[in-house]
């Protein structure tokens, strides 16, 4: 900027002029400043005016409140956690022996150390390798001197072992233990007890202990026998087994707290009839094998292979879409019927046959036309009757899972060694399964329930022979 001094008159006179334009702008600007915060000013008063009459009305009453106003959502009581049943950290065991690690002496001076809270812990388990006790029970004749008479003890082994075998009870529980519930084949039933207690038993001895097992568990397998023709409702099933090279059957008959067994060559329902017997008045259920209708009392046939034939059906035919809407009404039905529950018998009754009904209904349409549904159709139209029993019959179950599951260990074991080898290792192998899979059923420990079994028989051995 240049001095003022050298500045002629005539640019003074200018330099004065703008500076009087600036001053009169910055006034003006300075005014219209003013005029918007006094407005500003204004509206925030009316606006919280209107907000104070706003609240008074929200919280006066009676009065309405505007449409566009929120309510309030209301204070949500919290919820108490749920507690678990279970306590899904690992289980620390009770120790059977305890190792303290601690220092003796202090790691920086030396000084003698003693006492002392335990820092932490770690357990260990581990299981004792040790030989077989092999146990020699000597009778030893002792000679009176007054009666001049030699005197020798009966020897009384009753709870120990069985008979006149040379394995105790405990092993022979372990080795049908093995055998039925871990599925072992003989050879490694062999390898485990020569690897863990050094003990060698031949193939024809385990052989021959499984057998006595089975014979003295007989009586038992006949009484679940029994207890399964006196049950209200039994799930049947069977497949396939092999008895030296041949071909025959495995039955299944299982209740809520039983598990029988037998195997027949045939898969006519004589061998159902037979172990049911001709008058047996409970409720089968069963697939839709024809095998059972022989049997004259109730059937419910299973849903859970409806329901999956009903689904492969639906998938083999996915340009179809009425296909997987029929499946879909068909499962709807059965769903309904589930959850229906009534205490009152007739109502049951009336329920039942409405579900009847309701399914006929939707198979119908399908009954003689070509399309996909129609052999299912023609399946619902003829076990119409036996497939809402469990609507009756609370006790009924829908399914026949109980029948699959107690087979299965037996698929599992057929593809393992084939089969058996003889009538007499069938007849073994099904009373074992029996016995051990209504054990496991019922919770029991089925190492010690064999135990106690074998024991038992023992003690009626050695009673009987007195």
């Amino acid at each position: 900027m240049r001095d003022l001094d050298s500045l002629s008159r005539e640019e003074l006179v200018d330099l004065v002029r703008r500076q009087h334009q600036t001053i009169l702008e910055q006034g003006r600007v300075t005014d219209d400043l003013r005029q918007a915060i006094d407005g500003l000013t204004e509206r925030v008063c009316a606006l919280e005016k209107e907000n104070e009459e706003l609240r008074s009305k929200l919280g006066g009453g009676g009065r309405e409140v505007p449409s566009w106003v929120k309510p309030n959502k209301p204070e949500r009581k919290k919820k108490e956690r749920k507690k678990r049943h279970k306590w899904f950290g690992r289980l620390r065991e009770t120790p059977t022996e305890i190792v303290e690690h601690a220092l003796d002496r202090c790691p920086d001076c030396g000084r003698p150390l003693c006492g002392g809270t335990v820092h932490h812990s770690r357990q260990v388990i581990e299981i004792p390798i040790m030989p077989v006790s092999v146990i020699e029970h000597r009778v030893v004749a002792r000679y009176c001197g007054v009666c001049r008479k030699s005197y020798v003890p009966k020897l009384d082994l009753s709870g120990e072992v069985v008979g006149r075998h040379r394995v105790g009870i405990r092993l022979m529980s372990l080795v049908s233990y093995l055998h039925i519930v871990g599925r072992m084949p003989k050879r490694g039933i062999q390898s485990f007890l020569e690897g863990l207690y050094g003990l060698h038993l031949g193939l024809g001895e385990i052989s021959k202990i499984l057998h006595a097992v089975a014979k003295h568990g007989k009586s038992e397998v006949e009484m679940l026998h029994h207890a399964v023709r006196g049950s209200p409702a039994v799930n049947a099933d069977e497949t396939g087994w092999r008895e030296d090279g041949v071909n025959g059957y495995i039955w299944s008959f299982s209740t809520p707290g039983v598990r029988y067994f037998i195997r027949d060559r045939s898969r006519s329902g004589k061998v159902a009839e037979g172990v049911l017997g001709e008058d047996y008045e409970g409720v089968v259920v069963s697939d839709f094998y024809s095998g059972y209708n022989v049997l004259l009392g109730q059937h419910q046939r299973c849903w859970v292979h409806l329901l999956r034939d009903l689904h492969e059906l639906a998938e083999a035919n996915p340009e179809r879409r009425g296909v997987a809407i029929w499946a879909g009404k068909i499962r709807a039905v059965y769903e309904r019927a589930k959850a229906f529950t009534s205490g009152d018998a007739s109502v049951r009754h009336k329920q039942r046959i409405t579900f009847e009904e309701e399914l006929f209904r939707l198979a119908r349409p399908y009954l003689a036309q070509d399309v996909p549904q129609r052999i299912l159709s023609q399946r619902i139209e003829r076990f119409l009757s036996e497939l809402f029993v469990f609507v009756e019959c609370p006790e009924v179950p829908s399914e026949n899972n109980a029948a699959e599951r107690a087979i299965r260990p037996a698929v599992t074991a057929r593809k393992v060694s084939g089969g058996t080898r003889s009538r007499k290792g069938s007849e073994t192998r099904m009373a074992l399964m029996s016995l051990f899979g209504t054990w496991l059923l019922r919770g029991e420990d089925a190492m010690e329930a064999c135990r106690r079994m074998l024991a038992g028989a023992s003690r009626a051995t050695s009673t009987a022979t007195t």
